[in-house]
């Protein structure tokens, strides 16, 4: 967990330095981000679905094995493409092992307390990870080279194979084991994971090269068509095989369906308003890797505190609902006032306080998962909780695709226009905050609609259970 989130968040401190040693194009830089989310998002459910069918400790430990090896050829990447595929085999290794390590731990612990103990430590850890992954890469970056943002991984990658093959119990797959493969492709939908991954990754594709072709071009058109026509085919295909990727029943009740768009709008807005900030510090503020590492570290340490030690007695008093509402207007204002950041801008007086919004985060996303778990039945939580993660990753790579690009594209039109790189590259960015606020207020519009509040009365809600339900 602690790898995963941290290769999140250190990487986009050391994007700029990424783009000078390596030659990236400012619309192709976006790639090293979204290579990972594309393979990540797009393999989830389908790696879950192996967990089940070959067991969780030998996925984790394929997918940890994965991970660590595309590490390393990140770290020793000489050029765009060899970078570009090492990120992509990491978000595969990333896929493998996220998707079954939760279910490893709720299957380890068994007694209600210990695995309440046990799920608080897990997310702690991603919460740690998100705030040293952010100092850790302008320190690397700095001391050292952007390379080892990469080798980092190494030994965590390596200490967790070393513990995991003696620890971890064998456990026993669900049914009789398959048989070749085609009892593989059967069991797993890999037909509806072919059909998901590359129907995204040709969206996003089509979206980082509109800045070269245009909107209306043929190649955004007819590129942007098909993208839509394989994504089409994935709900085709999950109405009508036997074993499916998605059952589409998963989405019928209103909570989780909104809870899912509610997640994805947010997180396109949310992923890129952290990547973005950081391209201003260090392009047009002149912040080095460090120091953009710990101009943004409140944010994430306000998230963390935030989302682990107040949002829990927020629900409790307010209600799910109540709580995703306040948190999403926090946000709203914090991407909004973002749009008026001035080429100039003073940390302590403009960007600061901003940061400190970002506890609009950390209320509104354990509101939205209690939310989108609530609405599932109990043969469906597991299911319900993958999905979850999945539209994450999705809005995730749609985010950083669409808002990257409009920057970049606003960024070269006022450059032709003879205004200074500082303030195209400001202007850039606003538009892409008052998009991301946009999206942000379109989240805020669905969970008002779509979204209601738990059937539990309040009185009854307990963090740990509530946690315990969603883990399992």
């Amino acid at each position: 967990m602690l790898m995963t989130i941290l290769d999140g968040s250190i990487v986009t401190v050391a994007m700029p330095a990424v783009q000078d040693d390596l030659g990236f194009s400012p619309a192709g830089l976006s790639w090293v981000v979204n290579a990972y989310l594309i393979a990540f998002g797009g393999l989830l459910l389908l790696a879950g679905r192996l967990g089940d069918l070959l067991g969780r400790k030998r996925m984790f430990l394929a997918g940890t094995a994965v991970f660590t090896t595309a590490s390393l050829v990140a770290g020793l990447a000489t050029g765009p493409g060899v970078l570009i595929a090492a990120r992509f085999l990491q978000g595969v290794g990333s896929a493998l092992a996220s998707a079954v390590g939760l279910g490893i731990l709720v299957t380890l612990f068994t007694e209600p307390r210990e695995r309440a103990k046990a799920i608080a430590v897990f997310s702690f850890t991603g919460a740690a990870g998100a705030s040293l992954g952010q100092v850790l890469g302008g320190v690397l970056t700095d001391a050292l080279d952007w390379h080892w943002i990469f080798f980092i991984n190494l030994p965590i990658g390596l200490a967790a194979l070393a513990v995991a093959v003696p620890v971890l119990p064998a456990d026993r797959t669900k049914g009789p084991r398959p048989t070749g493969l085609a009892g593989l492709t059967a069991g797993s939908d890999a037909i509806g994971a072919f059909l998901v991954t590359a129907g995204l990754m040709l969206g996003i594709y089509t979206v980082v090269k509109v800045e070269a072709y245009g909107w209306t071009s043929p190649h955004t058109l007819g590129l942007g068509a098909l993208a839509l026509v394989l994504l089409a085919a994935f709900v085709a295909r999950q109405a009508t095989a036997r074993t499916p990727l998605m059952p589409l029943r998963i989405l019928r009740p209103r909570n989780v369906l909104g809870a899912n768009l509610v997640q994805m709008l947010m997180v396109a807005a949310l992923f890129s308003f952290q990547i973005l900030v950081a391209l201003y510090l260090q392009r047009v503020r002149g912040y080095g890797a460090l120091g953009t590492g710990l101009a943004m570290l409140p944010a994430a340490v306000v998230i963390g505190a935030v989302s682990l030690g107040v949002s829990a007695r927020l629900i409790a008093r307010f209600g799910e609902r109540t709580v995703l509402l306040a948190g999403l207007l926090l946000l709203g204002a914090l991407l909004g006032l973002l749009t008026r950041l001035p080429v100039h801008a003073d940390y302590a007086l403009d960007l600061f306080p901003l940061m400190l919004l970002a506890a609009g985060f950390g209320l509104a996303l354990p509101a939205l998962t209690s939310l989108g778990m609530s609405g599932a039945s109990e043969e469906d939580a597991g299911l319900a909780s993958g999905v979850f993660n999945t539209t994450a990753q999705i809005g995730m790579a749609l985010g950083v695709a669409v808002l990257s690009t409009l920057a970049a594209s606003r960024t070269e039109s006022l450059e032709s226009y003879g205004h200074s790189q500082a303030e195209a590259l400001t202007s850039g960015y606003h538009l892409a905050f008052a998009v991301g606020a946009g999206l942000i207020g379109a989240a805020f519009v669905v969970a008002l609609t779509l979204l209601r509040g738990s059937p539990r009365p309040a009185r009854s809600f307990r963090p740990a259970a509530r946690v315990e339900k969603a883990g399992s």
